[in-house]
């Protein structure tokens, strides 16, 4: 199987506060990987330390191979990421953004960027500064979805959009995976995450509790307390409260 993110035990502190403790992951090639867990658990931390943007205190963190501090400027070219509150140049349009994106990554398929706006019902014409928060987060998404990229980071992607938009996020997913790509998904929306991912991560407190297929993490929550969690939500939470206790 080949791995496109490998973590072996990342750490990453701020002073005397420890971010991240000792996290070790893997997503392989065709996979989406679930990243879940309360906010400040660590989640966005992992994804810059991924990007390049932060650089580990300890342990490894590799994408296709390469040191993800020392080969950023490489990694790029091959992924795509979208995060939770997308900041866009005001003057210019959406159509004009999603453009620079795509051709910083040197792949893209035309057709497809046309496609992919007219599901997502954006106007490319429109200045940035005229968007609401959902029509900001579709210029990402379409940016990202046009691209030829190898492996994508996604960071709270639907966050602002509709129920209907979230529908084609779903779907577009679905679409990348059985193309082969490696999704790397970081949500607060445990339904989705239970529509999406293949495996999922649990992270409280900057430490890496379980991860597994979500079959494997309900039955191994079953078998600390005898009960079979019945949804995602009810898993979520018995792990949140062991992590609060402890």
């Amino acid at each position: 199987m080949t791995h496109t993110l490998e973590i072996g035990g990342l750490t990453k502190r701020f002073g005397k506060f420890t971010a991240l403790n000792d996290i070790s992951l893997r997503v392989a090639e065709g996979e989406v990987f679930g990243y879940i867990g309360p906010n400040g658990a660590g989640k966005t931390t992992t994804i810059r330390v991924l990007l390049g943007i932060l650089q580990a205190t300890g342990g490894s963190a590799k994408v296709f191979g390469l040191d993800a501090w020392k080969d950023a400027v490489e990694i790029h070219r091959r992924i795509a990421y979208v995060p939770g509150d997308v900041n866009l140049w005001p003057n210019l349009t959406g159509g004009e953004v999603i453009d620079l994106f795509v051709r910083l990554r040197g792949r893209h398929d035309r057709a497809k960027r046309e496609m992919l706006l007219e599901r997502f019902d954006l106007d490319p014409s429109k200045k940035c500064r005229t968007y609401s928060k959902g029509n900001r987060q579709k210029v990402a998404l379409v940016a990202a979805f046009a691209s030829d990229a190898d492996l994508f980071i996604l960071d709270e992607p639907t966050s602002g959009l509709d129920p209907l938009m979230m529908e084609i996020f779903v779907e577009q997913v679905l679409e990348l995976k059985n193309s082969g790509k490696g999704i790397f998904l970081s949500s607060h929306i445990l339904s989705e995450v239970e529509r999406l991912c293949d495996r999922v991560g649990i992270i409280m407190k900057g430490r890496l509790l379980k991860t597994g297929t979500l079959d494997e993490l309900k039955q191994s929550a079953a078998a600390e307390d005898g009960k079979l969690p019945a949804t995602m939500e009810e898993l979520f939470m018995r792990y949140y409260k062991v992590s609060e206790a402890v």
